[in-house]
């Protein structure tokens, strides 16, 4: 159904979210699922997708408009996830600070309404294709979703920036990953959104699948490879046991500097 079917695109399309599935097996056996629930759910949620999508798509019996209905489908649900997802990291980085928290949680609240808003004017200006209407709400929902997605991950940084929040590894990673994602594929949808159907769309198709495969690669980076040789390594205590995955030990990245929250 969609074009062009070569070895690449199959690679580009099924590949990244096979990596994931097994990303998030890995992040659950060792822990790290435990102190971001939201992101494994995610991360299982979009590999399952996906590969359902990308199933549907080499069978012929699945017409364009059932695909493109599971697609939108598909989005709303991953959209949702994608927002609670950034809130988690969003609360992680401020648990440590009650004070900065409550101001955190206010001005996070209007940062993603003004970003709603945005998001809806944006989408009540884009053009919706006669021939095939479908297409297009499904091209102004993938953009409202990164509009407001790019805006909350930018918010997180500034904020946490101002602050002088100390980010852990793992929290680090998964915020860099997802704002790489979140901004090229803002980019792309925004092209599809508002410029409509061309002949050679396939090839922001093929740079959305090449970045969310970076992406998922930087994720096994930060979640699941070893710290530098040269950091510290001192047993954890019996406080520090607590609620710690793998916690034979902790892992400093400088002094007073953890990696881990509990």
């Amino acid at each position: 159904m969609l074009q062009p079917h070569s070895f690449l695109w199959h690679y580009l399309w099924l590949g990244p979210h096979v990596l994931q599935a097994a990303l998030a097996i890995l992040i659950w056996r060792r822990g790290v699922g435990k102190l971001f629930p939201v992101f494994l759910v995610y991360l299982v949620y979009e590999a399952v997708k996906n590969i359902t999508l990308y199933t549907m798509d080499i069978l012929p019996s699945v017409s364009p408009q059932a695909w493109w209905r599971a697609f939108v489908l598909g989005a709303v649900i991953e959209g949702l996830l994608k927002f609670a997802f950034v809130l988690e990291l969003f609360f992680r980085l401020v648990r440590a600070r009650p004070d900065v928290a409550r101001l955190g949680k206010r001005l996070i609240g209007c940062t993603g309404a003004a970003l709603a808003a945005l998001a809806a004017w944006a989408a009540a200006h884009a053009p919706i294709a006669n021939q095939f209407p479908l297409g297009s709400y499904a091209h102004i929902l993938e953009q409202t979703i990164f509009i407001v997605e790019c805006g909350l991950l930018l918010f997180i940084f500034l904020f946490g920036a101002y602050f002088h929040l100390p980010w852990n590894r793992w929290a680090f990673g998964i915020a860099l990953a997802s704002s790489i994602s979140a901004c090229v594929h803002l980019a792309t949808w925004a092209v599809f959104a508002n410029i409509g159907w061309f002949e050679k769309g396939y090839l922001l198709d093929f740079l959305n699948m090449a970045t969310y495969h970076v992406c998922v690669l930087i994720w096994f980076y930060y979640l699941i490879l070893p710290l530098h040789p040269s950091a510290v390594t001192v047993p954890a205590t019996s406080e520090t046991k607590a609620g710690m995955p793998n916690s034979a030990n902790i892992r400093l990245l400088g002094p007073g500097v953890l990696p881990l929250e509990s």
